[in-house]
């Protein structure tokens, strides 16, 4: 399945966030998914992304038409079309000049609502007892039930070795 650019690396971005450790810096975590232009961030946005992360793993766990409106409500979203740092033309959903924490929420927001609108299956949870990542699936079948190769490899291992008992 092919996302559009927008919803692919916006939600990517949300799955980024979920699955960070949450003593990771915010800024850093932006920093490696090369989130752009990124700012400082003072505290109170720190605080208000950690709240926001954890309202984005409820909506992997469960996604809905209701949670993933509800994160869309939260944001200042006002889309636009973009230029900045030499790239091609692309949606923003929340004023350049807003603060990081206010462009990473809208960001998420309709990433998540574009994957959900193209396939809602494609948003999930880890299917490995114990594990807690989301993932956003972008194979070609759309069956994927693991975070990785790792986790799907630990099952499958598993359930031979219960087999050949």
């Amino acid at each position: 399945m092919h996302f559009n650019p927008y919803g692919g690396a916006a939600a990517e971005l949300a799955v980024r966030l979920v699955n960070a450790n949450p003593k990771d810096p915010i800024w850093q975590v932006l920093s490696d998914a090369n989130y752009k232009p990124l700012g400082p961030l003072d505290a109170r946005q720190v605080d208000r992304l950690r709240r926001w992360i954890l309202e984005l793993a409820e909506v992997f766990r469960e996604p809905t038409v209701d949670r993933i409106n509800a994160l869309l409500r939260k944001t200042t979203s006002r889309p636009y079309i973009s230029t900045h740092d030499g790239r091609a033309p692309h949606l923003h959903f929340a004023p350049a000049d807003a603060p990081v924490d206010e462009r990473v929420r809208a960001y998420t927001a309709v990433g998540l609502a574009t994957v959900f609108c193209e396939d809602p299956g494609r948003i999930g949870t880890c299917a490995r007892e114990g594990c807690t990542q989301v993932f956003v699936d972008v194979s070609r079948n759309g069956r994927r039930r693991f975070c990785s190769t790792r986790c799907s490899t630990r099952v499958h291992v598993a359930e031979y070795r219960r087999r050949a008992g």
